[in-house]
Parts: C-alpha cells; structure tokens; sequence
C-alpha cells in the first residue's frame, strides 16, 4: 500500500450539488427554491421562531417556573463539614477562611446531613434548618441567628394608620 494509491470507499464521497446550471442537472430553474416567496428571493430572510406574523409558538405556550438570581448568593453546609473545621464560632467569615463556602457568598444555611459530636456556636448570616439546629443543641452549641430587622417606612405607615383609627 502506497500513499498515492489511497482512495475513499465508493459510495462514500459524493459531489455537492450544484444549482442553477439547466434542466439537465434536476437543480436548474427555480433551484429547488419552488415558485415566488420570500424564501425563492435573494435575500429573503427571517429570524428563528418566525412565523409570518403569527404569534410565534414560543410566545403562544404557558412560561413555567422561576429562576432566582439571588439563588446562589446562599449556600447549603453540613453538619459533617463543620465537624471537619477547627473552630467553634461559626460565622459566615470563618466558614469562607476554611474554605466551605465561596467568597462570593452572602450567607450560608446548615443542614442536616451527617453527625456533629463536637460544641459549635453558630451566628451572624449563618441560618440552620430545624433537624440541624437540634443537632447542634443537642451536642451543646447554640444558633444565634440575626434575624432581618424592619422597614422603617413600613413601621411609620402602621403607626399613622393606627393613629387615625
């Protein structure tokens, strides 16, 4: 076998095709663009989804769900990841310094997955699930979480309504 003598199976290769160029070819006249339209056109060009001013279907079905952009701002830890860390305050900080949780992260909730037999103190944006605060406090830590403090705006407007009434 020679380089020069290679060739590809028969049938494997097969010329393009070649519009426009007679009858003969079966490509000739129209070009197998059919009769008039703004496909036969040169030119004629329409965005994906467009259905000649019909509401496109993708406009027509029902949207589903919610996408949040906040989703990944919180980040799930478990109790088995602060079993393996050395300190016994958990905050937001030491959890990023111990690399838990990304940097990125604005917050962090502890769930209930694995065991913790060691004294953790939880507080600052670090939030724990119900099953996870009972591990915690019953291996003798405690959750102190700051809770969300109020709109003053808010307060204001049910003082007058209040007021008035």
């Amino acid at each position: 076998m020679r380089l020069n003598s290679l060739k590809p199976a028969p049938g494997s290769k097969k010329d393009r095709h070649r519009v426009g160029r007679g009858g003969g070819s079966g490509w000739g006249k129209t070009a197998g663009r059919g009769h008039k339209g703004q496909k036969a056109r040169s030119g004629g060009f329409h965005k994906v989804g467009f259905e000649g001013g019909q509401m496109p279907l993708h406009r027509r079905l029902p949207k589903r769900g919610f996408k949040s952009l906040t989703h990944a701002d919180t980040v799930e830890v478990r109790l088995s990841e602060l079993e393996s860390i050395q300190v016994t305050d958990v905050d937001l900080a030491s959890l990023q310094a111990a690399g838990i949780v990304s940097k990125k992260a604005l917050g962090a909730k502890i769930i209930l997955s694995g065991a913790l037999t060691k004294k953790v103190n939880v507080k600052g944006d670090v939030k724990a699930s119900k099953g996870a605060r009972a591990a915690i406090e019953s291996a003798g830590g405690k959750v102190e979480v700051l809770e969300p403090k109020p709109v003053e705006k808010k307060l204001q407007k049910k003082r007058q309504e209040a007021a008035k009434t």
